[in-house]
């Protein structure tokens, strides 16, 4: 993980937190390792998970820190297009079955999840999906949302992040949560590696199978 990466991550942590003090270090922190766009938009996605009080409070303190305005606005983009690909592109094989998922449990949030959660906000050009995904990371390991970590974390590395930037999102945000937090998100990762080699593991054995045919 780079130094701009994990400034990032740890702002996502600082956010989820709720610590003024600490926000207030991370942003800094951020403006001097990352491009200022990163920033932003690294702010701006927190609402997905935060809601929009903490994004917008995180971006008033961005404005006084940095002096930098707001840019413009987003052009317009097809959200729906834009949200199939980048959502297929984190669920991967699983993509199908969460939309079913969601949609059971209520059809108005499949479709928001799509076009609002990943075509509005994290198809967004300015900062690369493997970042967004490993502050995400940050975000929910904080929040003891397991359930959601562990499709996050497993989204991270199937758009291409490195199992060792996963484990070091999570302890960067390990001190800005609980210790409940912390032992659930361990237990998360740890589940999704022992699952990957089962899964890498038949892969390879149907390879050989093949092999020997």
């Amino acid at each position: 993980m780079t130094d701009s990466e994990r400034a990032l991550v740890a702002l996502s942590a600082a956010l989820a937190g709720r610590d003024d003090v600490r926000l207030d270090s991370a942003l800094r922190t951020a403006g001097d390792l990352c491009e200022p766009e990163a920033v932003e938009e690294a702010l701006v996605q927190s609402y997905l998970f935060l809601g929009y009080p903490t994004a917008l409070n995180a971006l008033a303190l961005w404005r006084r820190i940095s002096g930098r305005p707001a840019g413009p606005a987003a052009g317009p983009v097809d959200r729906a297009a834009r949200g199939v690909a980048v959502c297929r592109a984190v669920y991967g094989g699983q993509y199908g079955r969460l939309r079913e998922n969601i949609r059971r449990l209520h059809p108005d949030m499949e479709v928001w999840m799509v076009e609002e959660g990943y075509g509005k906000v994290l198809g967004r050009p300015g900062l690369d999906l493997v970042t967004r995904e490993l502050c995400i990371v940050a975000i929910l390991a904080v929040q003891d949302a397991p359930r959601q970590l562990y499709s996050h974390m497993r989204g991270a590395l199937n758009v291409g992040a490195d199992p060792g930037d996963v484990a070091a999102a999570l302890a960067v945000a390990a001190p800005f949560g609980g210790e409940l937090a912390r032992a659930r998100a361990a237990e998360a990762w740890a589940e999704l590696l022992a699952r990957r080699g089962t899964e890498m593991d038949d892969e390879t054995n149907s390879h050989d199978r093949d092999a020997g045919d």
